[in-house]
């Protein structure tokens, strides 16, 4: 498993003690974390909205708009201390264009006996995760019909009609909506592929007998470009969804498909076809306004030599939390790490924002429709043996327990455990209520502290800090090792999500994340 390209570390302003903190005491910093650590109710008490209203899309904040000179002056006094405070990190960041919140949305099973068909339930749950704070939703591939069972395909609804109205659902939140794709997946047994497409590289699982088609295929390239388009200008998506479905083409076995044009230099270091074609995507999405998120393999990021997409996915396979978080953590933003938690074991549900949220990403909710896993038990579809394929397995497994156990704990997605977690759901709103505030438009985030002052003395070991500086000052303190610390920070903090006083000592618990914002003379 190959980790993508590190970004060198940044060393910051060689300066001295830093902004003189008296300017923002004199002015009132408030010390209030305000909503944060309010947990925003999971049952849908929002009244439903009609399908076919729409209310306006949740905006990213600017700073150049509706901010006053207090605004900008509270900013910029927060950014001078960690510019001149802040002598290395990791990385720096400046938020633009960030959707924290966002659902992997279960429709329903696929394959089916039944098509899915949203209704008042999914009006609701929707409702909900609009009240949670969640800003994006994402559906996989049970909406459209790979296996051609009712009529459509692999780009095309499962259910035409309540597709649509799905859409005006979300739409109608102020929510934004993408849909999986693939720019190299594509079913060996589908009418339309053609084997010059790909190489003989496959993947078997479950129900799919996928073909990795070849980004260096102008035939693919064909196929597969009017189609994308197509799905976002006749039903008015927000986006994609794109499962790479890629591997290296600078290997020699399997031998190139006969389709293949090598037009790039392909090595270790590059994924040249790939790239391009993704920067064609990348084109045709942003021309409308649109936001793509890639999944690769695992923890992986594809060697790219520009950043053609928005959102970053990953966690499929992965069992280790901790080597997630080192693998991914300074990736390009904006990373969205989903654990895979149907392989993977952890103390509690905090662990995964503990591995996150320090760098500055946020985990991926499954939500949506109680996922049953009928789905790997419907007549006549040719399924790979239980005994060899975990997605099989997985799935039966769920489906015996969903029989025995009618009404939960529920799985939601392929990656969730069976039985399902029960704490996953407001533990994700709890924490997604404290983080939002933290990487609104125009914060610069300032990843994994070196040399700095705003501590008595260095961070033991184990221990990692980053600052978020905006209109208000944040610092996220992770203890990863298994006991307790004492940290003393240079300036006044309150706990976000938990009272107290302004306080300069803390103590972290083992496994533990603390999130500070700064405090002023109203709060001291």
């Amino acid at each position: 498993m190959k980790k993508g390209r590190a970004m060198k570390r940044r060393d910051f302003i060689q300066s001295g003690a830093g902004l003189a903190a008296a300017a923002l005491i004199a002015n009132g910093a408030s010390g209030s974390c305000g909503d944060a650590g309010r947990n925003a109710s999971s049952q849908g008490s929002v009244p439903a909205i009609k399908a076919g209203t729409r209310t306006a899309p949740e905006k990213v904040r600017s700073l150049a708009a509706a901010t006053t000179a207090e605004d900008q002056r509270r900013r910029l006094i927060h950014i001078g201390e960690c510019e001149h405070g802040i002598r290395r990190c990791l990385r720096r960041h400046l938020v633009q264009d960030y959707l924290p919140g966002q659902v992997v949305y279960n429709l329903g099973e696929y394959p089916c006996k039944k098509p899915w068909d949203p209704d008042e339930w999914d009006e609701k749950a929707l409702d909900a995760l609009k009240a949670a704070g969640v800003g994006l939703v994402q559906l996989h591939e049970e909406w459209n019909d790979s296996q051609r069972l009712f009529g459509a395909d692999k780009f095309r609804p499962l259910n035409e009609r309540g597709f649509r109205r799905f859409i005006d659902m979300v739409h109608g939140r102020g929510m934004k909506l993408i849909a999986y794709a693939s720019s190299g997946f594509f079913d060996r047994r589908d009418p339309d592929f053609r084997p010059e497409w790909a190489r003989s590289w496959d993947l078997v699982e479950m129900h799919w007998h996928y073909a990795l088609c070849s980004p260096s295929s102008p035939g693919w390239r064909a196929y597969l470009l009017p189609r994308i388009n197509r799905l976002l200008d006749d039903y008015g998506l927000d986006g994609i969804y794109n499962d790479l479905g890629y591997k290296p083409l600078y290997q020699k076995e399997p031998p190139a498909a006969a389709d293949e044009i090598p037009a790039f230099a392909e090595s270790e270091d590059r994924d040249g076809a790939l790239e391009d074609l993704l920067g064609i995507i990348y084109g045709e999405v942003r021309k409308r306004n649109g936001i793509v998120k890639i999944h690769y393999h695992s923890q992986a990021l594809p060697k790219l030599e520009n950043r053609i997409y928005d959102y970053l996915w990953v966690g499929e396979s992965v069992e280790d939390v901790d080597g997630l978080r080192e693998a991914a953590k300074n990736y390009p933003p904006y990373v969205v790490p989903c654990l895979d938690m149907s392989r993977a074991r952890i103390g509690r549900e905090d662990d995964l924002y503990l591995n996150a949220i320090p760098y500055m990403q946020f985990p991926l909710l499954l939500g949506g429709r109680p996922f049953t896993g009928e789905r790997a038990v419907i007549p006549g579809v040719e399924y790979q043996p239980e005994e060899t394929d975990f997605w099989t397995r997985h799935c039966r497994r769920i489906w015996r327990y969903h029989r025995e156990h009618p009404q939960g704990p529920h799985s939601y997605g392929w990656w969730d455990s069976c039985p399902g977690r029960p704490e996953a759901r407001p533990t994700y709103e709890r924490w997604l209520s404290l983080y939002k505030p933290m990487v609104e438009a125009g914060t610069i985030a300032y990843i994994e502290l070196g040399e700095s002052d705003f501590f008595s003395a260095p961070l033991p070991p184990g221990v990692t800090a980053s600052a978020f500086a905006n209109s208000e000052l944040y610092l996220a303190l992770a203890n990863y090792s298994e006991t307790p610390v004492r940290i003393r920070t240079s300036r006044v903090f309150v706990s976000c999500g938990k009272p107290g006083a302004p306080a300069s000592d803390w103590t972290l618990p083992p496994r533990s994340l603390s999130i500070l914002k700064r405090a002023g003379e109203r709060a001291s």
